[in-house]
């Protein structure tokens, strides 16, 4: 009697899991699993080293959100890490309407406008009569430690910011900082 009930869960406990295991579900977890693992490689294989020859096509771009700017805001590492000293490439996609308010980057910035159209203006306060606003193409030299805003004023911009790191923001006003909501 004892080997038929255990026969019995044995045989119960088996197709139980050949259930779970013939679902969706267990597809969906085990794909989500996949992801999580490679996802840092992905994106590791995405930043191009910055000592030897390399190339990125457009569409092979990824774009995430970054604790220091409004959450709409998307950063996409192009070249280098910008977390260690050393050269780096970002680009900043600003959605129409957003604005950055009055911060600094320690280090000097060479930001090159790529598409849209580019509005910073320079001080310790958002002040949009102080907006200068730069078309796709041009070059805007921001010396490290100068406090300034953007504003997605006429749509959205993509600019690409090329430095030295590492990448450092602080806000004039702590109480503007993403990061402190």
């Amino acid at each position: 009697m004892e080997q038929t009930m255990n026969r019995r869960a044995y045989n119960n406990s088996k197709n139980s899991a050949t259930a779970i295991y013939s679902t969706p579900y267990l597809a969906a977890v085990v794909t989500f699993m996949l992801s999580l693992l490679l996802l840092p490689m992905l994106t590791r294989a995405q930043r191009l080293p910055v000592n030897r020859v390399g190339s990125s096509l457009p569409d092979s771009i990824s774009w995430f959100p970054f604790a220091a700017f409004p959450a709409p805001v998307r950063l996409a590492v192009i070249a280098g890490d910008p977390t260690i000293k050393g050269p780096y490439v970002v680009r900043v996609k600003v959605p129409a309407g957003v604005k950055l308010l009055p911060h600094i980057h320690p280090e000097d910035r060479i930001y090159t406008i790529l598409s849209g159209v580019f509005y910073i203006g320079l001080g310790t306060s958002f002040d949009d009569a102080k907006l200068m606003a730069f078309p796709p193409g041009a070059v805007f030299i921001l010396p490290g430690n100068t406090p300034h805003f953007h504003w997605a004023k006429s749509g959205e911009y993509v600019s690409q910011v090329t430095a030295t790191g590492p990448l450092g923001i602080s806000y004039v006003n702590p109480a503007d900082d993403p990061r402190n909501h």
